[in-house]
């Protein structure tokens, strides 16, 4: 029986597994280019074997492993994406059509040195096109195919960069690039990116959201419960430090943002897609698209109506949008018959006020705090609740005169007075209706206020808008869907040739 040689296996079973047909069929040029890192790799394996074992060691070889690795992923992407286009120019068309414009090849190549991928920076070797007639400029066949984002980067790594920019300030975002894929852009380009990607991914939005609330009607309506299933929409407003012309303190003016969520027949929030929009006179465009959301969303599901609840606080614009376009708003499927929305005021704005009662009525103290606590619960529990501590409020103003100022008793008496209708928290408990406008107001603090009003940050309008659309769609939870949507959308099926394109008829002469 003859003594098993290990070294003799190992390099048996090293040379069959490079003798399999995926190593075999690799070009000679690539597997070139991957010797030098092979070997590297094989160094730093003998140099940690042969080494004291320690934290420091290996944390070294983990962190020289990974930048080598890049490096292998960097030979392998850029000798792959050159080799995509053939080298030869005869092989190409002569002229080529793209969108409604004709370009002429150019005589050779040139190089684009700043590609920027998840391994690094490559010099991406291109054939260009130059435009027949006048143009912006040339066009780059390869780069359209390869989907390079703005000239500058790779669909991956623009896609890093989208989700980066959602999260992390500009410096943060580069010295991320530098740290974990070896690339260094300037804040210019940088912004170029951004805005490619959130313009290119904004477009999709609104079709993955409707598409999520739809999943979520679906999954709400085979629960379990008692009670339909809710579609519950808010919408608030937030202050952002808007850049002045001149330096100095910015000028803070009010963004919007809307929440639409679905809540099972339990009453149990399942989910929720988020908007955002900067300052704008009017938030027209907010308005638009939430009610564009609400009414692709009810006409596209084919199950029962659900229940339909808009809760906020009693803002100038909250308040506009209930009365000119959610109680105008029309049944999809019965184009005469108008939806039934039920207005939910804030709860604990609500309390807030009655709170201002107490103080006007007691001063401030115990006895003023014990009051509000029992108003709030009667509020809350106690059918017709409203009128309850109404009542309660002028009969002690009547019976006692008031201690605090009379303007601050009679704004409270007045907001809870003329909102009796949004104010029947008994009622809506028992529907499993929503009584707080949390999950909006936590969207004010999501989309806006951890990225956009950070220390010393002031933004303009398109910068932070750019951010925003960004932040959308990763809180929404759609990222995946919609990248997947805008990278379909940049494929291009085909480009037409010269050879391609129909002849006219000739005409005779008459």
């Amino acid at each position: 029986m003859s003594e098993f040689n290990p070294v003799a296996a190992d390099s048996a079973t090293t040379s069959s597994v490079f003798s399999l047909p995926p190593f075999s069929c690799l070009p000679v040029g690539l597997l070139k280019r991957l010797l030098p890192p092979q070997a590297a790799v094989a160094r730093l394996i003998c140099q940690f074997r042969d080494s004291v074992l320690t934290p420091q060691s290996a944390f070294d070889l983990e962190c020289r492993l990974g930048e080598l690795l890049r490096g292998v992923g960097r030979q392998i992407v850029e000798w792959l994406y050159n080799d995509s286009e053939p080298q030869l120019r005869d092989v190409l068309p002569t002229q080529l059509q793209v969108g409604d414009a004709w370009y002429q090849r150019c005589s050779s190549k040139t190089a684009n040195r700043k590609v920027a991928t998840l391994f690094g920076t490559i010099t991406l070797m291109r054939f260009p096109y130059r435009p027949i007639e006048e143009s912006p400029g040339c066009v780059f066949p390869l780069e359209i195919r390869l989907g390079v984002e703005q000239a500058r980067a790779t669909p991956a790594l623009a896609d890093r960069i989208g989700q980066y920019m959602a999260e992390s300030t500009q410096q943060a975002v580069q010295s991320i690039l530098r740290r974990d894929h070896g690339v260094k852009v300037s804040v210019k380009v940088l912004r170029k990116i951004t805005a490619g990607v959130a313009g290119g991914m904004g477009a999709h939005r609104h079709a993955a959201q409707v598409a999520k609330i739809l999943g979520l009607l679906t999954k709400a309506d085979v629960s379990s419960g008692n009670r339909r299933p809710i579609l519950h929409v808010g919408r608030d407003g937030i202050f952002v430090p808007i850049r002045k012309a001149r330096r100095g303190t910015p000028d803070y003016r009010e963004g919007a943002v809307a929440t639409v969520s679905v809540s099972d027949r339990a009453g149990n929030r399942l989910g929720t897609v988020y908007l955002g929009r900067m300052p704008e006179e009017g938030q027209f465009t907010l308005s638009d698209q939430l009610t564009a959301l609400i009414q692709d969303v009810l006409k596209q599901w084919t199950g029962a109506l659900p229940r339909l609840v808009y809760i906020t606080d009693a803002g100038f614009h909250q308040t506009k949008y209930f009365k000119k376009v959610l109680r105008r708003m029309r049944n999809p499927r019965s184009p005469g018959q108008r939806l039934k929305w039920e207005w939910v005021l804030d709860y604990y704005h609500a309390c807030q006020y009655i709170s201002d009662l107490g103080e006007a009525l007691f001063g401030e103290g115990r006895e003023a705090h014990a009051w509000a606590a029992k108003m709030r619960h009667w509020l809350k529990h106690k059918p017709h609740g409203i009128h309850r501590v109404l009542h309660s409020a002028a009969a002690l103003r009547e019976r006692r005169g008031l201690v605090g100022q009379a303007t601050d008793y009679q704004t409270a008496y007045d907001y809870l007075s003329r909102r009796i209708r949004q104010l029947d928290y008994h009622s809506y408990r028992k529907l499993h209706l929503p009584i707080g406008s949390g999950v909006t107001e936590a969207c004010c603090k999501t989309v806006f206020t951890q990225r956009l009003k950070q220390s010393g940050m002031s933004w303009g309008i398109e910068g932070g808008q750019m951010v925003v659309d960004l932040r959308v769609v990763k809180l929404s939870g759609i990222w995946e869907r919609v990248r997947e949507e805008y990278l379909r959308s940049k494929t291009v099926e085909s480009m037409r040739t010269q050879t391609e394109v129909p002849k006219q008829p000739v005409r005779k002469a008459a």
